[in-house]
């Protein structure tokens, strides 16, 4: 067949095939342009999930009479003129092909008014095709109202893939929902038939914001999340994360957003995960509502049809800077943390080395509350500090270098101190004074709010474990070489990667040398890893290496085995503590980050309010 120049409406239907798939992509389409005319209030009216009839009413700046068959045209857009602005995209659309994608495949027509016209105008295309009637006097206000009529009906191969009315509403609703959350300021309603399905109003302040967040998330996301705010190196993040004790079973409340545009990213994906590592239980996601600003310059938007993929310029540094930020924000989730620690990722968790000055200060985050405490504080110190004085002869190092004996509670030299900081100015720590430990599993403490429940293994657990750590940390990874090398097999890139980051293994314990070009040799390993299946650890090490730039597999293999050892270090149920013990927990507890779940994900202690107590014996009822 000889070349031949394909007709136009052609060229738009195979547009169409990369950028309308379903009805929600007709939405995502329309509510961009609706969003990048400045529009504060985006009304949407839909028909059989959109198959029918989709109308979005919008009052942006409108469309002048003269530009509205060439909106219709591919390739135009008001949004880019030069190269130049190709790098520098605020819009969020900028290719030009939505409208003339849309209306190859539907009923296409336009209502318009532009800010600077006093007569408002109406376009109609004729059914799929490339040629559109005459524009014509209509009544309408600032603004653009776009109505699709018959979604593929010139191409009934393309509507017999469509899904169930139901579905494709869910993925269209989802589509709303996931666009009104880029845009916060902006009023956004959505009708299917007679029903109106949400009804956003516009939030000014942070307030609002977190209603608007809770009603697509759900109140139990507020409830259980974390506001951040960071910003450093030309990177600012900001937004919520769910604490880890609202994980999911699936990743379906993970929105991300570079510069107000919600993408898919393997480098964002893979940072926050490396975040949660330590926190969450094998299987479980994370829910996230984060935003990503940045210069226009360092990120590349026009990297796919449906810009769902980005690509960053310097990806190294955002994945740093997303595992550094949301690594030390769920670190800083102690119950004496304040929000200027919980937002600032350079404040790590009080150091059990170092006494505070802030450590007796009363600022629970969770809980502003505040009521009095009649409990016989001064009596359990003088017992307490007869015991630590007792066992500090035995070992004065807080941190532990070895398994801990797992029938007893040793305390650390700073809780002696905290205690007697809470006792002489008569304040109430976050977690409180014990008061008994039920079945010798839980203790129970009174604090300002209310009732105090803590697991009294699980938070032990995470205890020793972040002694464990940092013990390893001060100590330095020891090195173990190996009697018999062990020879592994590997691609030549893998090979190459593996010479090109020498330094990286021998920081974290490896001895590596290249025998062949596909042939590596491990010669030492890490004392924690000697019974370890090194070589496929390697070998997923360099795969993160060519793929992220970085990997914590190492790093994440040790911390298991440490997460063993505390586990088996920790005491047990069943095992009784002393008051004085109890209280030691607790003050280690408020000091220790990542304390609110154990090493498996758990968490460790809930709080009961007055409020909630007088509920369950319906006092005042």
């Amino acid at each position: 067949m000889a070349i031949q120049q394909l007709p136009s409406h052609l060229i738009n239907q195979i547009a169409a095939g990369e950028v309308v798939e379903r009805p929600a992509s007709v939405v995502k389409e329309l509510l961009e342009n609706a969003l990048d005319a400045g529009a504060t209030q985006i009304e949407l009216e839909i028909e059989q999930g959109g198959s029918k009839r989709i109308r979005i009413r919008d009052n942006g700046c409108g469309i002048p009479k003269d530009e509205l068959s060439l909106a219709l045209s591919r390739h135009a857009t008001s949004k880019i003129a030069s190269l130049d602005d190709l790098e520098h995209i605020r819009s969020l659309g900028f290719r030009g092909e939505a409208l003339p994608s849309i209306a190859s495949v539907s009923r296409l027509s336009i209502s318009s008014k532009s800010e600077d016209s006093q007569q408002s105008w109406k376009l109609s295309g004729n059914g799929g095709g490339d040629e559109f009637d005459e524009p014509e006097p209509c009544s309408h206000p600032q603004g653009t109202t776009i109505d699709v009529r018959d979604l593929f009906f010139n191409v009934p191969a393309r509507r017999k893939f469509l899904k169930t009315e139901k579905t494709e509403f869910r993925h269209l609703e989802d589509v709303v929902k996931k666009i009104s959350l880029s845009r916060f300021q902006t009023s956004i309603s959505l009708k299917h038939g007679s029903k109106t399905v949400l009804h956003l109003q516009p939030a000014k302040d942070r307030t609002s914001s977190e209603r608007r967040v809770a009603e697509i998330f759900g109140p139990a996301f507020m409830e259980q999340s974390l506001y951040v705010e960071y910003e450093a190196a030309g990177l600012r993040l900001w937004g919520w994360v769910g604490l880890p004790t609202f994980s999911r079973s699936q990743a379906d409340l993970q929105y991300f957003y570079v510069n107000g545009r919600i993408i898919r990213d393997r480098i964002v994906t893979h940072a926050v995960r490396q975040a949660y590592q330590d926190v969450l239980y094998h299987g479980r996601h994370p829910a996230y509502l984060l935003f990503l600003e940045l210069d226009p310059e360092q990120v590349d938007v026009n990297a796919h049809p449906t810009k769902h993929e980005v690509r960053f310029r310097e990806a190294r540094l955002v994945h740093d800077f997303l595992y550094r930020t949301l690594h030390k924000a769920l670190a800083n989730i102690r119950p004496n943390a304040d929000e200027q620690d919980l937002n600032n990722p350079n404040s790590a968790a009080m150091d059990t080395n170092e006494p505070s000055q802030n450590n007796h200060q009363n600022s629970n985050p969770f809980q502003n509350t505040q009521a009095s405490l009649s409990i016989p504080v001064r009596e359990q110190m003088e017992v307490y500090k007869q015991l630590h004085q007792g066992s500090d002869n035995k070992n004065s190092n807080p941190f532990i270098p070895r398994i801990p004996n797992a029938n007893s509670y040793t305390p650390s030299s700073l809780s002696v101190q905290t205690e007697s900081n809470y006792t002489d100015t008569g304040e109430i720590p976050p977690l409180g004074f014990a008061l008994a430990q039920v079945h010798g599993i839980f203790i129970l403490a009174e604090n300002a709010q209310g009732l105090i429940i803590v697991d009294m293994h699980a938070a032990h657990e995470r205890i020793t474990y972040e002694h464990l750590k940092k013990s390893m940390a001060k100590d330095n990874i020891r090195s173990q070489p190996l009697l018999v090398p062990n020879p592994v097999a590997v691609s030549k890139k893998e090979a190459n990667c593996a010479i090109e980051h020498t330094e990286v293994f021998e920081q974290l314990g490896f001895a590596i040398d290249r025998l062949a070009p596909e042939k590596l040799v491990i010669r030492a390993v890490p004392s924690l890893l000697k019974n370890a299946d090194t070589a496929n650890l390697l070998r997923d090490v360099l795969a993160d290496l060519i793929q992220h730039g970085s990997s914590e597999r190492i790093q994440q293999t040790m911390n298991e085995i440490l997460s063993t050892m505390a586990c088996h270090g920790s005491v047990r149920a069943n095992h009784k503590l002393s008051v004085p013990e109890m209280n030691a927990l607790l003050r280690d507890m408020e000091r220790t980050e990542r304390s609110g779940q154990c090493n498996h994900g758990r968490p460790t202690w809930t709080q009961l309010s007055l409020d909630q107590l007088d509920k369950l014996f319906m006092r005042g009822q």
